[in-house]
């Protein structure tokens, strides 16, 4: 945390982080109300390939970071579980993206990134999709059931 130069501060931070973001977090716990990853405009160049995917690992790292706070494993609704299986298949391949694109940023070699960075847009996504699908599911199953009417 940042240190603060008076109380007044340390509680307006405080609830810019918790109940902003809080806020802003729960409003995704609606269908019609989907996650999205920040936008970034970076330069069709290796570089800017390698700056995206390192944006876009740290994402989907921050996700499950977030949904598993400190816990090792969690029991999950099998929407969210398979959401995850997802999002962790594509982090290994942005992660891999992102070692090639920064090794190569400044060889000079061929540089591919412009059709990449049209894939990223699709990655991005389909990730988007995957994030909001797995915090549906936790939220339907932590519901209390309905009463059964006779």
């Amino acid at each position: 945390m940042p240190v603060a130069d008076s109380e007044k501060d340390a509680n307006a931070l405080i609830g810019a982080l918790i109940v902003g973001l809080w806020n802003r977090l729960s409003e995704h716990q609606e269908r019609s109300k989907p996650f999205r990853l920040m936008r970034v405009d970076v330069p069709a160049t290796n570089a800017g390939l390698a700056r995206i995917a390192l944006i876009r690992r740290e994402a989907i790292d921050s996700f499950r970071e977030g949904l598993f706070g400190d816990n090792e494993s969690l029991d999950l609704p099998e929407r969210a579980h398979n959401a995850l299986g997802v999002l962790s298949q594509m982090r290994a391949m942005i992660e891999g993206t992102r070692d090639v694109a920064e090794r190569t940023a400044n060889s000079g070699e061929a540089d591919d990134a412009k059709v990449l960075l049209q894939q990223f847009r699709e990655l991005t996504r389909i990730a988007e999709h995957e994030m909001h699908e797995a915090v549906l599911s936790c939220v339907r199953a932590r519901r209390p059931p309905r009463p059964v009417m006779h």
